[in-house]
């Protein structure tokens, strides 16, 4: 789910609309994914209840649920609202709503501004929080959402070049894209996006196995594209597909794991999981 809020001013309006649709398109490529998208006076708050009571009642545990905010939002120091059409939506009430949604994976990728506050009331077990702003002061609008969506549509992000993009490739090409902004425009930066996975923490800028954060995020793919969109198409195909994210998100776990394995076990164990994923790929190229 997409919703898009009050731009407050014309060029807000038509940028927050415009990348909303653009998030349409791009998660509507993804053959088995279902999409709603609010915008305009559709972006309610009884209409963003109504999409995720749908959730609720339709998905499966083993389904992920997405939902992305884009436009302005506050922070009064206690409750973060995203600025939407009549009665603002808090992050209590988004986290409330969506904890009915029996998806076991789960991101919210708030991209507007004063995001930051929103982190500590969304967070929970098996849910990826993604936040334009460090802080709930963050208040400025944000460049965060336009590069988040490029990284939708730009391989480049694809690190890994498995043709599928994680929230955490996206996270890391969206931010890498932030800096480069403010660094080129030689402006200050007000806004310094950041990730939570773990259900524990507030949040960090850059996820590694260092700081624990990034596992859960480079589990949950956004979309595909290439072959791999392609096969998503087909009925046959998608169970070897679900097969075949099951096997990376097994080699994610290793990977972020490294270090408390000795070399040649660690070596051992991936070398198995790599043989086990091209025998895979190949059953998925046919």
């Amino acid at each position: 789910m997409t919703v898009s809020g009050i731009g407050g001013e014309s060029v807000y309006e038509q940028r927050f609309l415009a990348l909303a649709m653009e998030m349409d398109k791009l998660m509507r490529s993804t053959a088995d994914a279902k999409v709603t998208t609010l915008t305009g006076e559709n972006a309610t708050k009884p209409n963003v209840r109504k999409a995720l009571d749908e959730a609720a009642k339709s998905a499966a545990a083993g389904d992920t649920l997405i939902v992305t905010l884009i436009g302005h939002g506050n922070f009064d120091g206690v409750d973060y609202k995203v600025n939407i059409p009549g009665s603002d939506v808090t992050a209590i009430e988004l986290g409330e709503w969506m904890d009915k949604v029996p998806a076991q994976k789960q991101a919210v990728i708030n991209t507007t501004s004063s995001s930051g506050g929103s982190i500590d009331a969304l967070k929970r077990d098996n849910r990826v929080v993604v936040s334009a702003t460090k802080a709930g002061s963050e208040r400025l609008a944000t460049q965060f959402p336009r590069f988040w969506v490029e990284a939708l549509r730009n391989p480049e992000a694809d690190a890994d070049k498995n043709e599928q993009i994680s929230v955490l490739e996206a996270f890391r090409y969206a931010d890498r894209k932030v800096v480069d902004f403010y660094e080129s425009q030689k402006r200050l930066a007000t806004e310094h996006a950041m990730l939570e996975d773990t259900g524990k923490g507030s949040g960090v800028r850059a996820p590694s196995p260092d700081n624990g954060h990034g596992l859960l995020a480079g589990q949950t793919t956004l979309v595909r594209f290439g072959s791999l969109q392609q096969a998503a198409k087909s009925p046959e195909k998608q169970a070897l597909l679900k097969k075949r994210e099951e096997l990376e998100s097994k080699i994610e776990k290793l990977k972020f794991e490294k270090a408390s394995y000795d070399v040649a076990e660690y070596r051992k164990l991936l070398s198995v999981l790599l043989v086990e994923l091209a025998k895979l790929q190949e059953e998925i190229d046919k």
